[in-house]
């Protein structure tokens, strides 16, 4: 897998592209290709993980997954710690 991070993302339009980290070229990156449960988005500057496919018209990004989800971390357990800790 390569890392990189989100270029941009349209989510009314469900694509967007990623650039790979030593790389130039832009990454097309479908919604159907970003591994996460519910809604799937990506955001700007988003660090990323994914493999490199040729499609019909150039690169494109597939089994793209966030950084943090891949670590284990997720906004809502920090969220969540966080309010543990303040009423303590």
């Amino acid at each position: 897998m390569q890392n990189g991070k989100v270029k941009w993302f349209n989510n009314a339009k469900g694509y967007g592209f990623v650039v790979a980290e030593g790389r130039d070229e832009d990454l097309f990156a479908h919604y159907s290709a970003i591994q996460m449960d519910g809604y799937r988005t990506l955001k700007a500057g988003q660090p990323v993980k994914f493999d490199i496919i040729q499609g019909p018209k150039g690169l494109h990004a597939v089994n793209i997954q966030s950084v943090d989800a891949v670590a284990g971390v997720t906004k809502t357990n920090l969220e969540v710690g966080e309010i543990e800790e303040s009423h303590h």
